[in-house]
């Protein structure tokens, strides 16, 4: 998908089924999405717009606790954006900053594992 509309649906695509995954994972206890199917898309469609927007910003200024951490940062800075969505978003409830940061290294691996699989395809 090279356009512009293409890779955002994919990255809202992604978005949604990192989040049911991480739902599942974690248990409700930590991560609740209702069992709506709406309520995920609009989750989905909710994180991908602030990975869009607001995260090349956030990892712009953290730059140098990124390259002091080796990276490692990065999970926080996916925590934080689950845990913006969560508060964004009422449906999509995120018992603390561990579940988000665990539900933000779930979203990033689906993420890895979904485009890893479109690549060998498309190649």
């Amino acid at each position: 998908m090279n356009s512009a509309l293409g890779r955002f649906l994919l990255r809202w695509f992604v978005c949604g089924l990192g989040l049911w995954i991480a739902a599942a994972l974690l248990g409700g206890n930590r991560l609740a999405v209702q069992d709506s199917l709406i309520v995920l898309s609009v989750s989905g469609l909710l994180l991908a717009i602030l990975n869009t927007v607001i995260r090349p910003f956030v990892v712009l200024l953290s730059l140098p606790a990124i390259l002091f951490s080796l990276g490692l940062f990065m999970i926080v800075i996916n925590g934080l954006m689950v845990l913006l969505a969560s508060y964004l978003y009422r449906p999509l409830q995120v018992s603390n900053f561990g579940a988000a940061m665990l539900a933000g290294v779930i979203i990033g691996l689906v993420n890895y594992l979904v485009t890893t699989i479109l690549d060998s395809r498309s190649s």
